[in-house]
């Protein structure tokens, strides 16, 4: 990407959007196209169309989605699969009409199916049923990869998509309800330690295993991605390795420094007993992740205590 090229960066003030952000100005990108959902709405077709045909962005990183956890997901099902198709539809469909030279979409591992062998490799993609409390949202994602292959294929766009493994950091959504599971266990366990309780209640079994990247290592892997990939189909963005849910409360236990006790209510749902993704692409192209789970905790930690 030419350092005077304008960069349209959908959903900046979002964790993986604030992210790709403060990335690019790192790397001296200075013309960067941001607005606000209330500036913009992108579920609004006429709206977003007007924006392409005046801004006419030479680049896009497609951040902007309807996202939460298992019980936002469960609750507005209807929700996240209208407003996940209606923003990719229209920020897809309006880079295609403007000639914007380069897309970046983003999705989510949640888009493969539930029960597929474990790391998840790109090509598992429709090859089982998926988790039936984010399948809405899922097929939104799955939707948005087959539109970046459809107008390559039809029209020879250079629209990628990237699906990042579970998320934190900077910027995130601490909301008691419709957070994820880290951000949602950083806030249970300081609050606690706040109001000196001597338990913790994490909801499930705690045997389900999962991956996590800090945001700004994503952001890190998806300008890398844009400057060196440019293929169809997806490619998987983590660390490679996963841990369960148990091991991860005593981890945030530890670097909150709480020392009550951790209380597994198996009677709350599970989700997707794993969801490890395969990075063997991502890793051949020469990129890795730098920052370790107890770091980023940490540094979540600190961002979480400015902001509330």
């Amino acid at each position: 990407m030419e350092k005077n090229a304008k960069i349209y960066v959908a959903g900046h003030r979002g964790m993986v959007g604030s992210a790709i952000y403060r990335k690019l100005q790192k790397e001296g990108y200075t013309n960067l196209l941001t607005k606000t959902s209330s500036e913009l709405d992108l579920r609004n077709q006429q709206a977003v169309t007007d924006l392409f045909a005046v801004e006419k962005p030479d680049y896009v990183f497609l951040a902007a989605a309807k996202v939460g956890g298992i019980v936002a997901n469960n609750t507005y099902r209807a929700d996240f699969l209208y407003e996940n198709l209606a923003i990719q539809n229209n920020v897809i469909h309006n880079a295609y009409l403007t000639g914007v030279k380069k897309l970046m979409f983003l999705g989510s591992s949640c888009i493969y199916p539930k029960l597929a062998a474990q790391p998840l490799k790109e090509d598992y993609l429709l090859t089982g049923k998926l988790e039936e409390t984010n399948e809405p949202y899922a097929i939104a994602k799955i939707a948005g990869i087959k539109m970046c292959d459809a107008y390559r294929d039809q029209y020879g766009c250079n629209f990628i998509s990237v699906m990042p493994t579970n998320l934190y950091g900077y910027n995130d959504n601490y909301h008691p309800q419709n957070s994820h599971v880290l951000p949602a266990l950083i806030r249970k366990v300081h609050e606690a330690k706040v109001k000196g309780e001597k338990q913790v209640v994490v909801w499930g079994s705690g045997s389900p295993m999962r991956e996590f990247l800090f945001a700004d290592d994503l952001a890190d892997a998806c300008y890398f991605l844009m400057e060196n990939y440019n293929e169809p189909n997806l490619i998987n963005i983590g660390v490679g390795h996963d841990l369960t849910i148990k091991d991860l409360a005593l981890m945030i236990k530890e670097v909150l420094n709480y020392d009550g006790e951790l209380i597994f209510d198996a009677s709350k749902p599970d989700g997707t007993p794993r969801k490890l993704m395969d990075v063997t692409k991502l890793h051949n192209l020469g990129w890795k992740h730098k920052v370790e789970l107890p770091e980023g905790i940490a540094l979540a930690y600190e961002d979480f205590m400015s902001r509330y």
